[in-house]
């Protein structure tokens, strides 16, 4: 990305305050890493391996939607589109409109909570809500303009934060720029992160390591990439500075106890 344009969208990337929210806690490393791995079953809700009440399950459906299960059963999916949806019907959906394979302009009404990324007048769009042991909030950001219009889109992009057992996961969305100490001091301390690797649509692969670097989460889950270059590419460059586990399933189930000691890239297969 030219230095020019890196500067522009560094200054375009101004967060606003977010609602009131509990503070997702600090990471703090009890046990070495011992993420436990489900298999998938196909793009029904797969069911986790329940262990202990603090469980929470993340399965990659594909591109930029993840399946989010808490330990009461609360089902939440991110980016909810018309191309990726599993059979079962979830709690909790977050859409982003960058492209259609982020969004649905026509949900299922019988969806409790469906939570847009995206400003629907002057003022960015703010979320807040709890639903069992699940809390969901979002921290908007710019966006450049749709394909071929060039210009910014303002507060057209959300970062979705979810809280449950005690363990935070950010899913940047359709992230196209770096992320300035406004933006990270509204994200506070994540456990989670799941980042935009394609280097084209989104940020670049540079940049997108740049945030799991600032945000210093224990647990990074690439998505939003076409094709086993793109990512084979994004994990060159992300070795030097991350490890890198690449999971045979594309579900884990995980508590705060099974979380890293130090930063490192979990990659689930998806489509």
């Amino acid at each position: 990305m030219p230095a020019l344009v890196r500067f522009v969208l560094a200054i375009l990337a101004i967060a606003v305050p977010a609602a009131a929210f509990a503070d997702c806690p600090g990471f703090i490393a009890r046990a070495p890493t011992g993420i436990r791995l489900a298999a998938g079953s196909g793009m029904a809700l797969p069911r986790l391996l329940v262990e202990n009440e603090g469980q929470v399950g993340i399965t990659f459906l594909g591109h930029s939607s993840f399946l989010i299960q808490s330990p009461q059963g609360v089902s939440a999916i991110t980016d909810f589109n018309d191309y990726i949806a599993p059979l079962v019907l979830p709690d909790i959906v977050t859409m982003n409109n960058a492209h259609d394979t982020h969004y649905t302009p026509r949900p299922d009404p019988r969806i409790r909570h469906i939570l847009r990324g995206w400003t629907l007048g002057e003022n960015p769009t703010l979320h807040d809500i709890r639903y069992k042991d699940v809390e969901v909030r979002n921290v908007p950001t710019h966006a450049r303009g749709f394909r071929g219009m060039g210009g910014t889109r303002a507060y057209g992009n959300s970062i979705f934060l979810f809280n449950t057992a005690g363990i935070c996961i950010a899913h940047l969305g359709h992230l196209h720029h770096l992320l300035n100490n406004v933006i990270l001091s509204e994200i506070g301390k994540i456990d989670v992160v799941m980042v935009p690797i394609d280097g084209m649509y989104t940020m670049s692969q540079e940049d997108a390591i740049d945030a799991l670097e600032k945000i210093k989460a224990p647990l990074n889950l690439p998505m939003h990439y076409f094709g086993q270059h793109t990512l084979n590419r994004f994990l060159e460059k992300a070795r030097p500075k991350f490890p890198v586990t690449i999971s045979s399933t594309s579900t884990i189930a995980i508590t705060r106890s099974d979380l890293p000691d130090q930063p490192e890239i979990l990659v689930l297969p998806g489509r």
